[in-house]
């Protein structure tokens, strides 16, 4: 565990691992990324794994230019460390 979210740079902070492939696509050895609960759960509540793999979602700086994660970012790197907002699944997510 890192104290410092790869995705947002808040520090410090409890950090969970993402893989930037799903598991599910295949991504169990893959690449991975140290990021805060907010960040993980913000990914996970927008888009779907199949999401992140036809999107090209699977790199930290596709995820941060990427035109529904970047507003997220801007807003939580401005909030405390400790701060994990609460997150819905979008209708997407959900309905998926």
């Amino acid at each position: 565990m890192n104290d410092r979210c790869e995705l947002c740079g808040r520090e410090p902070v409890k950090t969970t691992v993402h893989h930037l492939t799903p598991k599910q696509m295949g991504g169990s050895s893959m690449p991975t990324a140290d990021l805060c609960i907010a960040c993980h759960k913000q990914i996970h509540s927008l888009f779907t794994n199949r999401d992140i793999m036809t999107l090209g979602l699977t790199t930290l700086q596709a995820l941060r230019e990427h035109e529904r994660m970047a507003p997220f970012i801007r807003w939580i790197r401005k909030q405390p460390a400790t701060t994990i907002p609460r997150i819905r699944k979008s209708n997407h997510v959900r309905n998926s």
